[in-house]
């Protein structure tokens, strides 16, 4: 979704994800601790890059898997630059979406640093059934949905609520739509 808004916006995007692969791989971790750290770098990192682009007005994206602990670093930069924000959630059927969190942890594309969390670079191959092994529960991950707040989780008081339980129902130009008029609607950045 950032990525389509983004490109049809020519807007830069930033996302979280993104830089801690590039810190996985320039760094690495040797323990979950390690692992936790760099994402809280590549938080920071992104946190940087919006508030030189608020401090000059210009408009950006910031793709995360936002949560609660994510809202005071943000509210501070809205506040100190005055600068509108709309959030954009993407949600579903609690069940569907963990399915494709399985099958994304286990994809042969997917950046082992996200799903490892003893080492990377590994020192040793990791096989698909200790990948199935590691991964989280429905429980566990309906908990983390809910006692972190990726549902709730919203700045600067619009939001629009997509959901991707069918990602062939989603109407990607709806969505553009929508936040081009929010766009329009806001005044300048100060």
């Amino acid at each position: 979704m950032a990525e389509y808004l983004s490109e049809r916006m020519h807007l830069p995007v930033f996302s979280k994800d993104t830089v801690k692969e590039l810190l996985y791989d320039h760094v690495g971790f040797h323990s979950r601790k390690e692992k936790v750290n760099l994402g809280i770098a590549g938080m920071e990192m992104i946190y940087y890059a919006a508030k030189q682009l608020m401090k000059v007005g210009q408009p950006f994206i910031l793709e995360n898997n936002f949560e609660h602990i994510s809202k005071a670093g943000i509210t501070a930069l809205l506040e100190e630059y005055r600068y509108p924000a709309l959030t954009v959630t993407l949600t579903g059927d609690y069940m569907a979406v963990h399915q494709r969190f399985l099958e994304r942890n286990i994809s042969p594309a997917r950046h082992k640093g996200h799903v490892l969390n003893d080492c990377y670079p590994e020192e040793r191959e990791h096989s698909l059934e200790e990948l199935k092994a590691a991964s989280l529960s429905f429980e566990d991950y309906l908990q983390g949905i809910e006692s972190r707040g990726f549902d709730t989780f919203c700045v600067g008081g619009k939001q629009i609520v997509i959901d991707t339980t069918d990602f062939s129902k989603v109407d990607m130009e709806q969505i553009l739509a929508q936040v081009m008029e929010w766009r329009s609607s806001q005044i300048s950045p100060q």
